[in-house]
């Protein structure tokens, strides 16, 4: 993929240092690229070329990538595995891992800034992936996901914990595709949509957390392992797969009912990704 090249090129300008060796360390240990490939499939789909979203892509990416960095220090989930490697912590040290998230954070911000998109159109950028990435956002779902951990949570609260964890920063590249793309005005459609694609998404996730090996999955198996309340412990398997699907389905409906937007690519990785076994 075109986007593994931009990776690996984004960070060589940095001096070199242990933490540079562990942001690219962990930002080109693989993964799914999901959240770059939204942005792109959403320009694609109004019609615009995807290289003007390159920049922003690799930016998504780089915050992707430090969230799991620090979701998997000791202090959080704990983690040994990721991406069926070993976690960055495991890999350097833990001062070293809370360094190069540190990093992948706040140089996302600079490749945004560095793009040659209309200075209007980089501020929106960066406001939408601050406001998805922050206290606001992500960071608010690692906090709710933590502190659920201890006691028995509803269905309604763990759609919450989601909304926040996963799918801000699943919905963050359709809103800045969409900014980009000149259609501001659907910004809050695309955001609902991720919002979907993200409950979905930690469904599927819970789903193969007890189906798989953490061989299997490319990760640890911390929630069985942690006791973490999850769909699939709430709704049991059979409830959360049919919950996931209809998720799925409904984002691909709410999409083709977008004006001046062509579904078909989009639609076809949603597919894609319901399918995935990792």
């Amino acid at each position: 993929m075109r986007i593994e090249e931009l990776l690996q090129n984004s960070l060589a300008s940095l001096p070199e240092s242990n933490v540079k060796n562990a942001m690219m360390y962990s930002l080109m240990a693989g993964g799914k690229r999901i959240r770059p490939l939204l942005l792109y499939e959403t320009l694609k789909g109004y019609g615009i070329d995807e290289t003007l979203g390159d920049e922003c892509a690799c930016a998504l990416e780089m915050i992707h990538t430090y969230s799991l960095i620090h979701d998997d220090l000791p202090a959080m989930d704990n983690d040994d595995l990721r991406r069926g490697k070993p976690t960055c912590h495991k890999q350097f040290d833990e001062a070293t891992a809370i360094l190069a998230g540190d990093g992948l954070l706040t140089y996302a911000f600079s490749c945004i800034l560095s793009s040659k998109l209309p200075a209007e159109v980089k501020a929106g950028c960066a406001k939408i992936l601050a406001d998805m990435a922050g206290s606001g956002g992500m960071v608010l779902g690692q906090d709710l996901d933590m502190r659920e951990q201890t006691g028995v949570t509803t269905w309604d609260d763990l759609k919450t914990v989601h909304r926040y964890k996963t799918g801000c920063l699943l919905s963050a590249p359709l809103m800045m595709g969409a900014l980009i793309s000149g259609h501001g005005d659907d910004v809050d459609q695309w955001h609902e949509i991720g919002n979907m694609i993200g409950l979905a998404f930690q469904i599927q996730d819970d789903v193969l957390d007890v189906e798989l090996t953490a061989e299997e999955f490319g990760k640890s198996n911390s929630d069985s392992r942690n006791e973490k309340v999850t769909s699939v412990t709430v709704l049991g398997k059979a409830d959360a797969e049919a919950e996931m699907n209809a998720l799925y389905a409904k984002s691909i409906e709410s999409i083709g009912k977008l004006r001046g937007f062509d579904p078909a690519g989009m639609a076809a990785m949603i597919v894609a990704i319901q399918k995935r076994r990792k």
